[in-house]
């Protein structure tokens, strides 16, 4: 009796380190597919920021990594096309030009916008595109993407933005970060059982 005690206090410990150390490693999992910026035919800025991702897709535009933008993640009920919303005027105040920016008003979901993109860039010929978002967003879009590729031979590299809010190894000790990855979990874990 007191062996297998033992061994079940044993096992209960090593159960409680791994849990341990893949909670403390999840924001290295989930941000693991961060790529370097590569010339490319589109620039995909995804929705859902506070004016990041704009600006790293404004940088990429002009160290000229590509020569066209979309951006994704704007409501279609409240968008005019004769009158930019902030990230559009954004893009333009520095210095891209309107000519360069495709809105996808459709999309709501990260699926939707990789769906859609796809659909574009076969529209145009387009054959490569850098994806812009946060670092705890690169898991998800990397199974995501690859899912709408898939067949195809585009192909995408994913360019994290570098809020002040992020570090993969102290993600929990954050509000904000901590709250995306688990978000990003839960996501993740939808994803792979409705999409993938």
């Amino acid at each position: 009796m007191k062996i297998l005690f033992k061994l079940i206090v044993n096992f209960l410990l090593v159960l409680s380190a791994a849990a341990v150390i893949v909670f403390l490693c999840l924001g290295f999992i989930v941000s693991q597919h961060a790529g370097i910026p590569q010339k490319s035919d589109v620039i995909i800025v995804l929705g859902g920021d506070n004016g990041l991702r704009v600006r790293k897709g404004a940088e990429l535009y002009k160290a000229g990594y590509a020569p066209h933008i979309i951006l994704t993640g704007i409501d279609e009920r409240f968008y005019n096309p004769g009158h930019p919303n902030w990230r559009e005027r954004r893009l333009i105040a520095s210095g891209i030009p309107k000519s360069s920016i495709k809105v996808d008003a459709i999309s709501t979901t990260t699926w939707e916008e990789a769906e859609n993109t796809s659909d574009t860039m076969e529209e145009k010929g387009w054959k490569s595109a850098i994806v812009v978002s946060d670092p705890p967003h690169l898991l998800r879009l990397q199974d995501t993407w690859s899912k709408a590729f898939e067949g195809s031979s585009k192909k995408f590299i994913l360019v994290p933005t570098d809020p002040t809010w992020w570090n993969p190894l102290l993600w929990w000790n954050n509000d904000k970060s901590y709250q995306f990855v688990m978000n990003e979990i839960k996501k993740n874990v939808f994803y792979a059982m409705v999409y993938y």
